[in-house]
């Protein structure tokens, strides 16, 4: 039986999370295309569920995670995590979502990908952990309204406890490498929407 290596899972990571569900199960299904409906362009699972109803938002959701989770734990189960090209397996997904190659290096705001890899990581479970209680803080313990601020603070925290608390070092650095896409990426949005004369208030 054919045994892939790490470049692979990279490549079908990258791939995978190119395929941006937000945008094609909502126009499959109803014609819609949110990134035109929506005021923020993002074809993620927030606007999939605004404009596409409760299951189309499932089903995008559900898509959005498993396109990180499923190339992440095949490759920890088929290689194991012992690689520093781990990291890069890690980040594939969240990097295609947020740059899609089948959309000129427009994407999404990778969260639900994100969540995914992290998932993907089981049996080990404190990334995923920290990630949820630093949206948790942000949600109901100091609540933030802007949604776009709210990823920021929570993946920038996440970084920080991540550095101080996760002793894998391939799965630190995936960490890393996870944050650093994501709080770029919303960053990019925001300055867009300023460039537009809009308030940093991005859903």
């Amino acid at each position: 039986m054919m045994k892939y290596g790490y470049d692979f899972y990279i490549i079908a990571g990258f791939l995978s999370g190119s395929l941006l569900f937000g945008r094609l199960i909502p126009e499959l299904l109803y014609g819609v295309d949110v990134r035109k409906e929506s005021e923020d362009g993002n074809p993620g699972t927030f606007n999939a569920f605004v404009y596409g109803g409760v299951f189309c938002g499932i089903l995008v959701l559900l898509a959005d995670i498993a396109k990180g989770l499923i190339p992440t734990a095949l490759c920890a189960r088929n290689l194991g995590m012992d690689s520093w090209k781990f990291s890069l397996v890690m980040a594939a997904p969240v990097f295609g979502h947020a740059h899609s190659v089948f959309h000129k290096g427009h994407g999404g705001k990778a969260i639900a990908a994100s969540f995914g890899v992290l998932i993907g990581l089981y049996p080990i479970g404190q990334p995923l952990l920290i990630l949820i209680g630093c949206y948790l803080l942000f949600a109901v313990a100091l609540p933030v309204k802007s949604n776009t601020r709210k990823s920021v603070y929570a993946y920038l925290l996440f970084l920080v406890v991540s550095i101080l608390t996760v002793p894998h070092r391939e799965i630190l650095l995936g960490c890393i490498l996870i944050s650093a896409i994501v709080v770029h990426k919303h960053c990019l949005k925001a300055n867009a929407a300023f460039r537009r004369g809009e308030e940093w208030r991005l859903e």
